[in-house]
Formats: structure tokens, C-alpha cells, sequence
């Protein structure tokens, strides 16, 4: 069992019982309690979960285990804000990649109806509003798939997604920070986002104030591979000029 795999079961078990103990994890994976403690402390250190004796406890357990109804609750009136600046960069006739996330779902809700769009996703939710309208030309790219947030991933998605150029690329993320780049909680969808931003000219970041100065599970990318980033006005100033100092643009709406 590799690093991730063994480090997203951590994630698992955190979920479902709050608490990790160093020995148990030790015993379950056949591992030494040394590189145990290793793991959790790189896991720490990405804001995943918080350190105790003998073990450690969860950080992010309420938003990791919402669903995406729970989560486009969250935050909700900071996400609209973005999703209306970045609808208003899209143009007719664009071909539009998304991510999953319910900051991608709430930019599509955005965009006007009447625009003849090429749409290509990996988010169910999207693909099932975007089939409704006839100006829309929707890719659902296949794939496994994750039931509880709603989208596909793997080989099959990879190869499929290389079929398709873009351009304009929305990438929804989990945590922004200015060592570890752009990040996500699920490692099966990182190599997704990673072909999308290939495939596009550009690629737009949208996320609220709440990722920024966070890393989550697993890395997308360096911050470099943004074109712009999209987030809301409740973003503390010091963040925003600390990245504007590394010349990313900041779109504060």
C-alpha cells in the first residue's frame, strides 16, 4: 500500500470514528509506529487533522463528511459572489471544462442560458443541469465514480479527457497555499484536474476566503498554472497581497 492510499484510509477512519491511536494504526497497516507518526504529522501539517497523545483527531471532519447538498450550503452567499464574476468571463461559443465542487455547480447556474456552450465535465451534478438546455453541447466524461460527491475519475477518465481542448478550464479547489500550490481532498480526482489543465488555455481558480493559507489531501498543482483566480471580499487583506506579491491575479468580487 502506497503513501496516499494509506493516508486517505487514515482520513476514512477519521471520519468515521473522530479519533486515530497510533498503535492501532501501526497494527492495521503493518507498518512501524515511527512511520505512523510520520504520516500523521505530514498530515498535520496540511491542516487534515490535529495531533494528541497517542494519536491525533480530526480537523476538517464537519466538511469532509457533508454531502453536496451540506456543502452549497456552506458559504453559499461568498460562492454565488464568485460564481456571477466568473460566468461573466465565459463567452458564446466557449468550450468550457468544469471540476466537481459546488462552486463550479453554482459558476454554471451562473452563465446565461442562451449562450451556445461546449461543456466538458467529470461532475454528474453539472452535466445532469447542463443536459436540460439545447444551446448546450455536454461531455460527461466517464469513468469510476464517486456516488457521495458526485464524480468520475480514473484511467478511463484521463484518456477520454485528452480528446478534448478547452478555452477555459474552472477549477474548484479544497485549500490554496503559497508552498503547496493548489490542493484537494481526493487524491482520485487530482489527476482529472491535472489533464483539465492541460487541455485548456486558460485555466480560472475559483475558490472562498475559507482555502486560502490551507492544503488539503492531496496536490493539484503549483500556483503558477493560473491564469486568475476568482475568490470573495471577506479574504483577509495580508493573504491577498502575499499572493499578489507572487504576481497571481486576484479577482476579489
Amino acid at each position: 500500500m502506497g503513501n496516499d492510499q494509506r493516508k486517505q484510509e487514515i482520513l476514512e477512519l477519521l471520519k468515521k470514528n473522530g479519533l486515530v491511536k497510533v498503535n492501532e494504526l501501526s497494527e492495521k497497516f503493518g507498518i512501524s509506529e515511527v512511520t505512523v507518526r510520520n504520516d500523521l504529522t505530514d498530515m498535520e501539517r496540511k491542516g487534515l487533522l490535529s495531533r494528541v497523545h497517542g494519536g491525533a483527531i480530526s480537523s476538517y471532519k464537519p466538511y469532509y463528511s457533508m454531502n453536496m447538498t451540506q456543502r452549497l450550503e456552506t458559504n453559499q452567499s461568498e460562492k454565488v459572489d464568485i460564481a456571477t464574476k466568473v460566468a461573466s468571463m465565459i463567452a458564446p461559443n466557449d468550450t468550457i471544462m468544469l471540476n466537481s465542487g459546488t462552486t463550479t455547480l453554482l459558476t454554471f447556474r451562473q452563465i446565461p442560458a442562451e449562450y451556445n456552450l461546449n461543456i466538458v465535465t467529470n461532475s454528474i451534478a453539472i452535466a445532469l443541469e447542463a443536459s436540460s438546455n439545447p444551446n448546450f453541447n455536454v461531455v460527461l466524461i466517464g469513468g469510476a465514480l464517486n456516488t457521495k460527491y458526485q464524480f468520475s475519475y480514473g484511467a478511463d477518465a484521463v484518456s477520454q479527457l485528452r480528446n478534448y481542448h478547452a478555452d477555459k478550464f474552472i477549477l474548484s479547489v479544497d485549500g490554496i497555499d503559497i508552498a503547496n500550490g493548489f490542493t484537494t481532498y481526493y487524491d482520485t480526482e487530482a489527476e482529472v484536474d491535472r489533464v483539465m489543465i492541460e487541455q485548456a488555455e486558460h485555466c480560472i481558480v475559483v475558490a472562498d476566503y475559507s482555502k486560502f493559507n490551507h492544503s488539503a489531501f492531496v496536490k493539484i498543482s503549483d500556483l503558477s498554472v493560473a491564469d486568475c483566480i476568482v475568490t470573495n471580499q471577506n479574504i483577509e487583506e495580508d493573504i491577498l497581497l502575499a499572493f499578489r506579491e507572487l504576481g497571481t491575479e486576484i479577482y476579489v468580487k
